[in-house]
Order: structure tokens, then C-alpha cells, then sequence
């Protein structure tokens, strides 16, 4: 039986706002094609550089250090304070998985470490882009892709993501040549066009040397057809915006600006993607960017499709622009009103010290039909909507303690300075796991609404704060608000939410569950517009504590998980990938040839894992 939660449905305060701001028309240019390819594993366990040079900033998602101007160089937070809770956790575990179809593990830190024969970096976190449709499931992560058939056999992968998209190898560890470093994949199945998009966000280095050229851009690659094991077209749309390579000048600090953390989605005309704009060599955030691309150029191959571009950071837009998510649809729904609608969401409470807000915001891109004839014709307009307060994460998320390894040989005399090369650092156990921001995450359009998600501060039965999952289900049309409450449980956090709808309006949010009797796992509960969500469920329990190299002194970076997961549904099956941990070994498994590997399962300075499950609506 479900479990009705508190559903709290507020007034909603919804005054269109057309804008009168004029788009930037621009041109994607096409740079090549694609097949991917499994690239070998393999490589040494350990090498003397492990980690990016250019990337060693840090990120900062997880609410616990971003003023604004940090220099983290992806992934950027400008949260300025922190909140209480906004409610206490109160839904309940489900006692079986009746709904589960089934699942298998997706790409993991090994994957990603050894991949292109061990010429990448250790990268945590691995974010989280899934995609599904036509009897296929593709699953990207940081730095690695593979594709899946429905049964969860491996067609394709690992694929390391520099040689998908056609760069060199990230770190040739014999030449000590870098190549672009890549980032945040996100992909997205269109059932309207029976193709595949993918993207990445790609830093440009100095020639072949570790320093960024400060140039960056969102690198496309677009299916030649319905199946994603074929051939690719790829795209370059340069997101730097100083006036080169066509792009407008938004006057960034220190020259060039950064199209971090991009997202994708869709209507029946254009593809949207979204960033948020920083200086990359400066302080200073200058508002989320939004692009359309012409869909049907994409799906044919074109040369040169159009682009048209709103600047969140223009003076004229009345609402804050941050994290503007861009709905995906399902199953071929898309909004026909008004030419052609892609509807968008984003929230405000990182913009405030308090770190709180009851409003979030409802964007709309129109008129998309004349993308190829008028592109300039198209429309943005954003309202502010009333919901359940939210607020920021304010704690780290506890674990359950377990065996870590790496933890423990950083701890013993003889063990890092002998086995790893870096010098003692004793710290805590189990050690605090980073949870999401309140920054809006994936968004859906299916029967007619709008779904979205968000983390959430809440208080814990035993009184500390943890992280739950608020959610909404909103009408496009008139900003009504069917479903918005709290996901949250009294004894573990939810975190990195993503929803998934049919086009019949039944969902699924996917999640991480952990806490100080939990494991990092796999979990989900149903969704729909007139009861909310459902009763938690594991689809797949950890098997250990989180144990990597993010969070020690010595590498200089907060702890890290996720910055965001993924669902997708595909007919009646909602896919969902959510981070967890899949292994656990002791110090002596770990010490054990080949080294640090834990027979396969991990790497030297990480052990997080993906998983991809099948849940039948």
C-alpha cells in the first residue's frame, strides 16, 4: 500500500511576463562524425598525476561553500547561507519492490579511471546522463559512456568521452600530452525524431599543456539514426561569449566566460540547452543561458544549424537565472501552443542568505516553429510561481560506517607514503557525503504538466538536518500547482532527485539514500499529479561506505557526490541511474595485485558506482 505524504499546495502567484529582450542568432557549426567504440581498459593502478592540474579548484554543489566568485572551476554554486528545516522526513520504506522490473550496474570509478588504456584522470563525481528509447539504453557519466540493451547486456563501452567525441586522449601517460577536459554529459532520447542527442561541456587547453585557453564549448553529437550503436554527427557551439569565434561579449571577469553545468531538452521544433554562465578566470556568475537549436537540422545532419540565445543575465529579465533546466518530453509530447513551446524551471533560494525561498520560476521559449525561418521570432517569457518553502541543504550526509580503505591507508605510516606516494592524513570515519544544493533538476513535460524536483533541507527524527526531495507537478498553462511536497525519511537522506513521466502522467523519482544506517543506494518512489510521491524504495542496497579521494586535505577539494541524476521514460518503463556503491574490500583486498583495484571493482582514489533499474508504470 502507498503512503500518502503531506502535500502542501500553495496559491500560486502567476503574472506572465513576456520580455522584451531580443535573442542572439547564431550558427552551430558541424565538426565531424562519430561510431563509439570500446576503447581498451587498462593502464597502471597509480600514476604520479592523477588528478586534472587545470580542474584542481574544486567543485562546489553540495550548499557547503560557494560564495559567489569562488573559483571552483566546474560545477559552481553561489548558495550564501544556509536555512533550517523545512519539514520533518515522514515517508516510509517500502517492504517490497513490486514494482521493480529489474537493473544491473551501470559505468563506475574503474570504468572511468581505465578507460582509452588508463589515459584518463581519477574523476569524482561522475554525475549521472541517461537516456533510453527504441530497445536501448545509454548511459554517460564523467568521463566514460556505454550503451545497454534492454536486458542490461553491454553493447558498447566503456568509451572514454575524449575519444567519442574525437579529441585526444585526456592524459597520454607517455607522452604527458593533455587533451580537452570534458564534462557534465547529459543526453536525451527524442521519440519525435527517433534520435539521439548528447552533450558535453569542453575546456580547451594551451596546446598540448595542462592550462585552459580560456575558449569553451558545448560539444553536440546527434544519432544518423535510431540506433545510438551507429554513426554520430557532432556540433561545437563555443560558449565563452567574449566576442570571439562568434559568440556576444557579456564582459566576463578575467576575459572569458564558462557554460557550466549544461542540460538538455526539447520541443517538436528545437533542442535547449542550458548553463549557467560564470567567469572563468574571475569571480562573478552573469545568469543562466538558454539555447535553441533547430531540431530538425540536428536530426538531418545539417551544416549549419540555427541558434538562437537568451541571456538570463540581461538587466531586462526580472527573475534570477540559475540553473534554468530545460523540460524533456515524453514519448513525443511536446506543447503546441503559441508556435511551439519548450517550458524551463528554475529556483531562487541560493540567491539568498537565508538560503530559503516559496518561489520558483516558470520560463517559456515560443514560437519555436520558426527556428529555421525567423529564428530571431522566437519568445521568452518567465512568471514566478508560489510552492512549499525550500530551502538549501545546510549538513553533509552521514553514513553508515563500513570498511574504507583508502581511508585507512592514508591513516597508516606505512602505508600511504609507501603504496599511494602522498603523504599521512588522518581523518574520520565514516566520513560526511555531500548532498545537492536547492538548484532545480531534471525537468519533464508529459500529459500536459510540467515535473521537477529539487533537494531540500529537512530535520531528522534524531534532530540533525539532512537532505530530502521536494517535488512539483504544475500546470504550464495557468501555474497551477497539482502536487508539491517534501520526499524526505525520517532516518537517512534523499538526495540528487530526478523525475521520469509517462505520457499517461505516471513517474518515478530516482534518488541516493544514505545515512548513518545506510549505505549509498540506489532508491525511488512513485509520482503522480494527484497524490504526490510515494513509499521509498531500494532498488539496489549499498554494499559499503562512499570511500574517495574528494574531501582529504591533500587533494585541496570539498567532498563530492553527484551533481545531478537521471531518469527516462521509455513507454511504460521509466529508467532510472542513481550513484551508489556497489563494492566494499578491506586494506588488505586493497593492497593485493593488482593494486587498489579490489579485484576490478574500484580504483586507487575512488569506489563510486552507478545503477540502472527498470520500473514498470
Amino acid at each position: 500500500m502507498k503512503t500518502r505524504l503531506l502535500i502542501a499546495v500553495a496559491a500560486v502567484a502567476f503574472a506572465t511576463c513576456a520580455l522584451g529582450t531580443t535573442p542572439t542568432t547564431l550558427k552551430l557549426q558541424k565538426v565531424g562524425t562519430t561510431v563509439p567504440a570500446t576503447t581498451p581498459v587498462g593502464g597502471a593502478p597509480l600514476a604520479s598525476l592523477e588528478l586534472d592540474p587545470a580542474m584542481t579548484a574544486g567543485d562546489a554543489d553540495s550548499g557547503d561553500g560557494g560564495d559567489l566568485g569562488g573559483q571552483p572551476v566546474v560545477n559552481r554554486s553561489i548558495a550564501h547561507g544556509h536555512a533550517g528545516s523545512n519539514r520533518m522526513g515522514n515517508a516510509r520504506r517500502a517492504k517490497s519492490h513490486p514494482e521493480l522490473l529489474g537493473g544491473f550496474d551501470g559505468l563506475n570509478f574503474h570504468d572511468q579511471r581505465y578507460a582509452n588504456g588508463g589515459n584518463q584522470f581519477s574523476v569524482e563525481p561522475p554525475d549521472q546522463g541517461l537516456c533510453a528509447g527504441n530497445g536501448f539504453v545509454m548511459e554517460s557519466v564523467n568521463d566514460v559512456l556505454a550503451i545497454y540493451d534492454n536486458a542490461g547486456n553491454r553493447l558498447v563501452g566503456p568509451v572514454d568521452l575524449n575519444t567519442f567525441y574525437g579529441y585526444p586522449a585526456a592524459i597520454n601517460r607517455g607522452t604527458g600530452a593533455y587533451g580537452p577536459s570534458i564534462t557534465d554529459p547529459s543526453c536525451y532520447y527524442d521519440a519525435g525524431t527517433q534520435r539521439w542527442f548528447q552533450v558535453v561541456l569542453t575546456l580547451d587547453r594551451i596546446g598540448t599543456t595542462s592550462f585552459l585557453a580560456g575558449t569553451n564549448h558545448l560539444d553536440i553529437a546527434v544519432s544518423q539514426t535510431a540506433d545510438p550503436t551507429g554513426a554520430w554527427n557532432v556540433y561545437s557551439l563555443p560558449v565563452q561569449n567574449n566576442g570571439t569565434q562568434g559568440t556576444p561579449d557579456h564582459g566576463c571577469t578575467g576575459g572569458f566566460c564558462l557554460g557550466d553545468y549544461p542540460h538538455i531538452g526539447a520541443d517538436a521544433h528545437a533542442v535547449f540547452l542550458t548553463t549557467n554562465e560564470f567567469a572563468l578566470f574571475g569571480p562573478g556568475f552573469y545568469g543562466a543561458q538558454i539555447y535553441a537549436i533547430s531540431k530538425q537540422a540536428l536530426a538531418s545532419g545539417g551544416a549549419s544549424p540555427n541558434v538562437v540565445l537568451f541571456n538570463g543575465g540581461d538587466p531586462s529579465i526580472p527573475a534570477p537565472a540559475f540553473t534554468v533546466w530545460p523540460a524533456i518530453s515524453s514519448g513525443g509530447q511536446y506543447a503546441g501552443k503559441q508556435g511551439g513551446t519548450e517550458y524551463l524551471l528554475s529556483s531562487d533560494a541560493v540567491f539568498y542568505d537565508s538560503g530559503t525561498s516559496n518561489t520558483i520560476w516558470l520560463w517559456s521559449v515560443s514560437n519555436t516553429q520558426a527556428i529555421d525561418t525567423a529564428p530571431t521570432a522566437l519568445t521568452l517569457n518567465v512568471s514566478p510561481l508560489t510552492v512549499q518553502q525550500y530551502a538549501v541543504p545546510s549538513s553533509l550526509a552521514r553514513q553508515k560506517p563500513g570498511s574504507t580503505p583508502l581511508r585507512d591507508c592514508f591513516a597508516l605510516t606505512g602505508c600511504a607514503p609507501t603504496y599511494l606516494g602522498y603523504p599521512n592524513i588522518v581523518y574520520p570515519a565514516p566520513r560526511g557525503m555531500a548532498v545537492n544544493d536547492s538548484r532545480m533538476q531534471q525537468v519533464s513535460y508529459a500529459n500536459g504538466k510540467l515535473w521537477g524536483t529539487l533537494d531540500t533541507d529537512v530535520l531528522l527524527a534524531d534532530g540533525s538536518h539532512g537532505s530530502g526531495i521536494n517535488y512539483f507537478v504544475i500546470n504550464p498553462n495557468s501555474g497551477g500547482v497539482f502536487a508539491n511536497g517534501t520526499l524526505a525519511l525520517p532516518d537517512a537522506n534523499l538526495t540528487y532527485g530526478a523525475a521520469a513521466v509517462t505520457q499517461s502522467g505516471r513517474g518515478v523519482i530516482a534518488f541516493t539514500v544514505v545515512g548513518p544506517n545506510d549505505y549509498p543506494s540506489a532508491g525511488y518512489a512513485s509520482l503522480d499529479a494527484k497524490i504526490g510521491a510515494g513509499e521509498v524504495h531500494v532498488a539496489a542496497a549499498g554494499a559499503g561506505p562512499w570511500d574517495g579521494f574528494t574531501g582529504l586535505p591533500f587533494f585541496g577539494s570539498a567532498p563530492r557526490w553527484g551533481d545531478y541524476g537521471a531518469a527516462a521514460a521509455d513507454g511504460n518503463t521509466i529508467w532510472t541511474a542513481s550513484e551508489y556503491i556497489a563494492q566494499t574490500c578491506t586494506l588488505a583486498q586493497y593492497l593485493t595485485a593488482p593494486l587498489f583495484q579490489c579485484g576490478g571493482t574500484r580504483g586507487a582514489l575512488g569506489n563510486w558506482a552507478t545503477r540502472i533499474s527498470a520500473i514498470g508504470l
